[in-house]
């Protein structure tokens, strides 16, 4: 069966985005106990081999490039290039572009194989992108996905200029408007005071759909630490934390059914009372 591709992007960059899409494919697998595979595809600023501690990736998206070029990634080989972990459970990771200077050079092609491959290795796969669409990884990776994410935060400049000029005018060009985007709102903390609200947001952006994504300023910290992983499998309130997103999601998956079968009584409670606020 072909596995299923959500892809995340940020209104602007450096606000959260791959926090927001890593924490949600590991609560994903977590759930679920299904293979989710999460690909790295910010072409110019990859990240997320530091916020695991992996100094020096064995493989990254740039290694794979040859075979992407000639067509010859699959699913298998993909499987075996992903990085895992004990404390990833079910899943694994294909680290970003670390050639920088390459990052033009990627073609649609390229990107294509590289999804195909991905949705045969893994039930679900998480695309994290950039919220440029001047590349082949953003372009193609939204016009793929089966769920379509937009993060923002309630800073005006965050969501207002970057989201009419990329995600309103250029993705529209590719037949990707955005309505057809769920949209994430990051709040790092409760006290936080000040900024747009959703309703706002939303009017703004054109989003339909909505969740708010609460996080506590802690999480942050393990980013420059690089114990990301560590830090979500410790303990579960951590991961339970991307429930507004990962929920959801889980949902339009149509895996519910799934999830009723395994003893975790609470969160049949939870979906049940997810659907019933939707």
């Amino acid at each position: 069966m072909t596995g299923k591709l959500a892809a995340f992007a940020g209104s602007t960059p450096n606000i959260g985005t791959s926090l927001a899409a890593f924490g949600t494919a590991y609560r994903v697998a977590a759930l679920t106990g299904r293979s989710v595979g999460y690909l790295c595809l910010n072409l110019k600023s990859a990240k997320t081999h530091l916020y695991l501690g992996v100094d020096k990736p064995e493989v990254t998206l740039d290694g794979v490039r040859p075979e992407l070029r000639a067509g010859t990634l699959n699913g298998d080989k993909l499987r075996q290039y992903a990085y895992r972990s004990p404390a990833l459970g079910g899943l694994r990771v294909l680290f970003g572009n670390m050639a920088r200077e390459q990052a033009e050079y990627y073609e649609p092609e390229d990107i294509r194989c590289l999804l195909a491959a991905s949705r045969e290795a893994f039930d679900l796969t998480i695309a994290d992108v950039s919220a440029y669409w001047d590349n082949a990884a953003t372009v193609c990776a939204m016009r793929e996905a089966d769920d379509r994410f937009l993060v923002t935060t309630g800073s005006l400049s965050h969501f207002q200029e970057d989201v009419h000029r990329w995600t309103g005018q250029v993705g529209s060009l590719f037949g990707v408007t955005p309505e057809q985007f769920r949209l994430v709102m990051l709040q790092r903390n409760q006290k936080t005071t000040g900024g747009y609200g959703m309703k706002e947001i939303r009017k703004e952006t054109g989003c339909a759909e909505f969740t708010e994504l609460r996080l506590l300023e802690s999480v942050h910290l393990q980013l420059d630490s690089g114990r990301l992983d560590e830090w979500l499998a410790e303990q579960e309130s951590h991961s339970a934390a991307f429930d507004d997103v990962a929920v959801p999601l889980l949902r339009r998956l149509d895996w519910q059914a799934r999830l009723r079968k395994t003893d975790r009584p609470w969160l049949r409670r939870l979906l049940k009372h997810r659907q019933s606020r939707s």
